[in-house]
């Protein structure tokens, strides 16, 4: 029988997804991220999930995130929908190759690159300040740079577990010149068509608590909008700034994971 049967359904258990979930949707909303660097850690930790099962189940509760989401954001006009799609694309065929990497590399030597990345990543958002009026304008040569992009997204996440979001937001605003509005109004819609494939493969393999999903799921969809209201309203600089101490949260718990990847090494 499953773990995800015998996990018992009692006040803590509920409270934590309810809380999680709000936690998750705000930061969905206002970084245009999947939420799942906070849904995972905190199943972990709080409700003892297994780290399979926290992911799948993240990544379930993170189809209705983002879908609200996607609507707050188009309600404002910042969803490029063509762009979207072929982000997910590419992110869906290197979700596969990231799979296949995944006994052939270190993934300490990942990890630490993706730390690596990421400091750069910060630090450009100290310098580039993304315009409101920006667009992402679509072309052949950008369509296929998507693409690559949606690929390079894909492999690392089958091959670390990151979230489309982490890499779609900055690279977006920082070499496509998109505004911070766009380029997580279109990271969430992204999202959704990666989340369903990934989560029909997990339910097959059993690493999905769909109780604890919809509870965290529909907890996210209420603050959700909230994030993206809030996103709206700050100026890009503060955007910038709110995003970069996110990114230094997830560059901190990448590093610690390398860090004791390399010691059990």
């Amino acid at each position: 029988m499953p773990d995800v049967v015998r996990r018992p359904r009692d006040a803590r258990f509920i409270l934590t997804c309810v809380g999680v979930g709000l936690l998750a949707g705000l930061l969905s909303g206002l970084f245009g991220v999947g939420g799942g660097t906070v849904i995972v850690p905190l199943l972990v930790l709080i409700l003892s999930f297994d780290q399979r099962l926290a992911a799948g189940t993240s990544l379930a509760a993170i189809v209705p995130t983002a879908a609200i989401g996607v609507i707050s954001y188009a309600v404002h006009g910042s969803v490029a929908w063509i762009p979207a799609l072929l982000l997910a694309a590419g992110a869906v065929v290197g979700a596969q190759i990231g799979t296949w990497m995944l006994p052939r590399l270190s993934l300490t030597v990942l990890r630490w690159g993706f730390v690596g990345f990421l400091v750069a990543v910060i630090v450009s958002l100290f310098v580039v300040i993304p315009s409101r009026e920006a667009d992402l304008a679509l072309t052949w040569l950008s369509g296929i740079a998507l693409v690559v992009v949606g690929v390079a997204t894909g492999i690392l996440s089958g091959l670390i577990g990151v979230g489309g979001g982490i890499v779609v937001v900055p690279v977006l605003m920082l070499l496509f010149g998109t505004s911070d509005l766009v380029a997580k109004g279109t990271s969430l819609l992204m999202m959704i068509p990666t989340a369903v494939s990934g989560t029909i493969g997990n339910l097959r393999r059993h690493n999905v608590d769909l109780g604890a999903a919809a509870l965290v799921g529909v907890a996210a969809c209420t603050t959700t909008a909230l994030g993206a209201w809030i996103a709206t309203l700050v100026d890009p600089f503060v955007g910038n700034m709110l995003f970069a101490a996110y990114l230094v949260v997830i560059a901190v718990q990448m590093g610690l994971r390398a860090a004791r990847g390399r010691r059990s090494s």
